[in-house]
């Protein structure tokens, strides 16, 4: 089986469910807080494992309580966990609202992650046998572009997610094999206005012609849409499911995509199985303990 090597954010997710969202200044009364292992870069490793792939982490946790349970969410999910290092501090939390449409705000302290470091990546990532990496935008960008350049050096393929939104360097768009981001992300990247097909196709155009190769758009309901620089362009619609929590759900799509693509699907297989993946998550709560795993995304793609 090809290696899949996920460098990114660990973090834990404090929810609060509330009935709508507060005004500024306002203090409303919320259901009992609730505490989910998550972090972009782990809840794509998580949604990878889940999916089939061989997946290891690279990532950084605090020494606070936090820490062992993040690491320990990460192994009983089968992702590899040798290359998550302990830092002084604390762990990267996250404080998540969800209102009963199943939206949510988050408020993201970094904490362990903005403490990753090249040095710490250099001396845990041995690219032998490794198909691709995944890489978002929770830990320090300098660290991720070293990632990035240090990779294509040895043929592998990069695949990024910038989220939290980030305008990236010029030169960076030929290193990245896979570019997946949302319609906001994708505004930024590209510097322009995504609300439907056709403008994410303009988008998407924009950024292969920079020098990325594919090019990925997830469009919430209405699915995604996918181009690359050979001139293939096409969507691949949502499944119809009643949100709880969309929380990882972005996450869950890309982390799935990857295994699918680790195992060697072609790229619309593996889109239309992240979409299922993607549909799942929704209708649960949480982050890690939200994600399907492949059986079940199966299953729910031949009802």
């Amino acid at each position: 089986m090809r290696k899949l090597v996920v460098i990114g954010s660990i973090n834990m997710d404090v929810v609060s469910n509330v009935a709508q969202f507060p005004r500024p200044g306002e203090t409303i009364h919320g259901r009992d807080a609730q505490f989910f292992p998550g972090g972009k870069g782990a809840n794509q490793a998580v949604a990878a494992a889940l999916s089939g792939a061989d997946c290891s982490m690279v990532g950084a946790v605090g020494l606070d309580p936090f820490g062992s349970t993040l690491v320990a969410s990460l192994e009983e999910r089968g992702v590899g966990v040798s290359s998550v290092l302990t830092k002084a501090g604390t762990s990267g939390i996250a404080i998540i609202t969800v209102n009963e449409e199943g939206e949510n705000y988050i408020v993201l302290s970094e904490g362990a992650n903005g403490r990753l470091t090249e040095e710490d990546v250099a001396a845990e990532v041995n690219w032998d046998g490794v198909y691709a990496v995944l890489l978002q935008n929770e830990i320090p960008w300098q660290t991720t572009q070293h990632v990035i350049r240090s990779a294509g050096k040895a043929g592998v393929r990069v695949w990024l997610n910038p989220a939290p939104a980030r305008t990236i360097p010029h030169e960076v768009f030929p290193l990245l094999d896979t570019l997946i981001v949302n319609e906001t992300e994708a505004g930024v990247v590209s510097g322009l206005r995504v609300k439907d097909a056709a403008s994410a196709e303009a988008a998407a155009a924009s950024i292969i012609g920079r020098g990325t190769s594919n090019v990925i758009i997830t469009l919430g309901e209405f699915g995604c849409f996918y181009g690359n620089a050979r001139g293939e362009r096409f969507n691949v619609p949502a499944f119809r499911v009643k949100p709880v929590d969309t929380t990882a759900a972005g996450d869950t799509f890309i982390g799935a995509y990857a295994a699918a693509r680790t195992e060697g699907l072609d790229t619309e297989a593996a889109l239309r199985f992240a979409t299922a993946a993607a549909a799942l998550t929704v209708t649960r709560p949480g982050a890690q303990s939200s994600i399907p795993a492949k059986e079940e995304i199966m299953a729910f793609m031949n009802t």
